[in-house]
């Protein structure tokens, strides 16, 4: 495979009617991918799905999803942290169409797929919110498409939620060699960054690194709507700078069985151990399947 440039910047690989393209064949790869749409009020997006299996995740606002001669509705949400989404699944070989009545952006995930599945509806509720680590490595994980929680035929998506000040993907792991306890996954990092109290953007930092025989070597600010790839190699620290809340959605497929094995880097695991007896943030979770009230400041503006 070809490989490429792992940081990819928002509106880097537009293509009509995406704001960011990530597939297989831009990526150097052969699984992964991600399609993130900005639809106007009323606009609407037509696409084929492929050989790619995909969600549609609403990041900001709610849209009708039509697969085919099927429709469904996706309350959605005002942003990713404001609450946890509902979504759907549309199958690979299918003719789809998003519309956003009110406006809104969305996400879609993809995977290349053998199987294809049913067009399906995630219910917000359903999905799993665990709070993973402790003290300043504390972040809430909205497990809504791994093994266990839905099925897919390839794809594995999460959302990460890290408040600000803490770092989480900690310790450094990895997941690029089959193996006991280790899955070959290809991951995409997609960020949004809170705002500040007066609307100013923030941005957060990303590390990767390699292994002697494997070199990868990333450390980048990353902002909302940015991209990074993990191809293999050590990932992590996620780091959200004081005051901006950071969220990441990650996006992984590969050739095995769909499994989301991790293998921390032996020189930082002990790091686990010491998080007996330490608090989880007391922030967390920053989002449920309830909409949270938007503040003052979100109501009147900076």
């Amino acid at each position: 495979m070809t490989r490429v440039n792992p940081v990819m910047p928002k509106g880097s690989t537009a293509q009509r009617p995406f704001e960011m393209v990530v597939t297989p064949e831009n990526a150097g790869w052969r699984y992964s991918g991600l399609r993130v749409l900005d639809l106007p009020i009323g606009a609407r997006a037509r696409f084929e799905t492929g050989p790619d299996e995909m969600l549609v995740l609403p990041l900001s606002g709610g849209c009708d999803v039509t697969c085919d001669d099927e429709r469904m509705t996706l309350t959605g949400r005002r942003s990713v942290f404001s609450r946890v989404t509902d979504f759907c699944y549309v199958p690979r070989d299918s003719t789809v169409t998003v519309r956003a009545p009110n406006g809104g952006r969305f996400a879609l995930p993809a995977a290349r797929a053998e199987r294809k599945l049913p067009f399906r509806y995630g219910p917000a509720e359903d999905v799993p919110v665990e709070l993973r680590g402790a003290g300043q490595a504390s972040r809430q994980v909205n497990n809504f498409c791994t093994p266990g929680a839905f099925e897919t035929d390839r794809l594995i998506a999460c959302e990460v939620l890290t408040p600000g000040g803490n770092w989480s993907s900690y310790p450094p792991h990895k997941h690029d060699e089959a193996g006991a306890g280790e899955s070959c996954l290809e991951e995409i990092y997609y960020y949004e960054v809170a705002p500040s109290p007066s609307g100013g953007a923030g941005s957060g930092f990303q590390r990767v690194y390699g292994h002697p025989d494997r070199p990868i070597d990333v450390c980048t600010e990353v902002r909302s709507g940015d991209v990074v790839l993990i191809p293999y190699g050590w990932h992590g620290p996620s780091m959200a700078a004081p005051g901006y809340h950071l969220y990441y959605l990650n996006v992984m497929a590969g050739p095995g069985e769909r499994e989301w094995l991790v293998r921390d880097d032996p020189a930082h695991g002990w790091i686990r151990d010491s998080w007996s007896g330490v608090p989880v943030d007391p922030r967390l979770p920053l989002t449920t399947s309830v909409e949270r009230p938007m503040t003052y400041k979100e109501r009147t503006g900076p």
